[in-house]
């Protein structure tokens, strides 16, 4: 018995890609209804309050005021 994929025969590597195909489905699958599921829970029932920016600010690393 050789564990290399290199000399597996056509038909290992078929239920290869087989296998990989319907894993990837699978996980495709939960992850969309998943996302659909999470939607109805967090869903905002609230408007979203809009914050508008203030005045501009300098932001310097000691603690001295900026002379204009």
């Amino acid at each position: 018995m050789n564990h290399s994929l290199y000399s597996a025969d056509r038909a290992t590597h078929l239920k290869i890609v087989v296998v990989a195909l319907v894993a990837a489905t699978a996980i495709a699958g939960i992850g969309i209804t998943a996302r659909f599921n999470a939607g109805e829970a967090y869903a905002q029932t609230d408007r979203i309050q809009v914050i508008k920016a203030g005045k501009p600010v300098m932001v310097t690393k000691t603690d001295q005021s900026v002379v204009r």
